[in-house]
């Protein structure tokens, strides 16, 4: 599976092509670089970008703080039906097929993702292809950022697992027992850093939804699982969408390659109406 994806990202990435002009411009910037400067560069764009992305809500503005709040509102709001959510998912599990359920549990976890994230960065270093590296970089920064986060939260709050059999209202904090790290889910956070990094190469409406659909499927399989609230799983999710974002305009100063400046930025909105509660993506 991992190696079907890196294939997959590869040549769509480089069908996107550089313009004649720009293309040969940072070739010969890369042909003159030994792979060894750029490691070194590309490694000082990771760890200031996981610095960048930790230090951004000193510089949030009136905008910034309300989706920051309108994020947590829902998950408040999602908290309340985490019970009922829990228990529907549960039962969904076994008509899940078990292709699907075995790559939920394995690509969410630390060892396969940055097998996934390592093997980009690594081709587009190889290759000297900077679209493919600066791609690496956002993937490993962004699951590093988000994946340091979770571990220092979830230890923090000591919320306990659906499985644990106690209640979504059990909190012990510094719990050392993984029953009680539950919130928020390190699974979804890591798979869908790359889902949303990934999607960023892309234009298509479709491609990107496909993208974001493969990569909310190892969150989901937690709740299958019993190992996560809904609330674990969004919240995650939003992280995700934060760190990825944040780190993403911190590599634009550092890469002359870029992604697509003209493209609209996905808009992310919770919609609350009588019976309903969802989020919509805007392309």
């Amino acid at each position: 599976m991992i190696s079907i994806l890196l294939f997959f990202l590869v040549g769509l990435v480089r069908s996107q092509g550089q313009s004649p002009v720009s293309a040969q411009t940072q070739n010969t910037y890369d042909t003159a670089q030994t792979n060894w400067q750029l490691f070194k560069y590309d490694m000082g764009s990771v760890f200031g970008g996981i610095g960048y992305s930790y230090t951004r809500p000193l510089h949030w503005k009136g905008k910034q703080w309300k989706t920051f709040g309108a994020t947590m509102a829902g998950t408040g709001i999602l908290y309340i039906f985490d019970e009922e959510t829990s228990e529907f998912s549960i039962n969904q599990k076994e008509g899940i097929p078990r292709f699907i359920r075995d790559y939920g549990t394995k690509f969410g976890s630390p060892q396969y993702n940055y097998m996934f994230t390592g093997g980009v960065y690594l081709t587009g270093l190889l290759t000297k292809n900077t679209k493919l590296r600066r791609t690496g970089v956002l993937l490993v920064a962004s699951a590093t950022s988000a994946g340091l986060l979770q571990q220092l939260t979830k230890s923090l709050v000591g919320r306990a697992r659906p499985v644990s059999g106690k209640t979504k209202d059990t909190f012990d904090p510094f719990n050392s027992s993984r029953d009680y790290h539950t919130f928020p889910s390190g699974h979804t956070m890591l798979a869908f850093t790359n889902a949303y990094a990934i999607a960023k190469q892309f234009r298509n409406p479709w491609v990107k939804a496909s993208i974001y659909t493969v990569g909310l499927v190892p969150g989901i399989s937690r709740l299958w699982d019993g190992e996560h609230w809904l609330t674990d799983v969004a919240l995650g999710v939003a992280i995700s969408i934060f760190t990825v974002e944040s780190i993403d305009r911190y590599l634009d100063g550092r890469y002359s390659e870029k992604y697509d400046e003209h493209e609209k930025k996905v808009s992310w909105n919770l919609n609350f109406a009588p019976g309903q509660l969802g989020v919509t993506a805007r392309f």
